[in-house]
């Protein structure tokens, strides 16, 4: 099974080897028929500090490495 990625906004990169990505996604409501928008926060691995607050990245999921981080940084959309 393919592991999944998912692109993201960086809003916190404070943390040693780890930032904080917010995931937007978007659907339809099933009884009102609007397009909702949800937002989730995911904890990555970034082992070079590379990703900086407002980056915007692609995470890959992984093993657990931590109590929260199971997803790695992949690596940095062109802008």
């Amino acid at each position: 099974m393919p592991k999944r990625v998912l692109q993201g906004v960086v809003v916190s990169d404070k943390q040693d080897k780890t930032v904080v990505v917010k995931v937007e996604r978007r659907f339809t409501h099933p009884v009102l028929k609007k397009t909702v928008r949800k937002t989730k926060n995911y904890h990555a691995h970034d082992e070079n500090n590379q990703a900086k607050v407002g980056d915007t990245v692609f995470i890959e999921e992984t093993k657990p490495l931590s109590k929260l981080k199971t997803w790695v940084l992949v690596d940095q959309a062109k802008a």
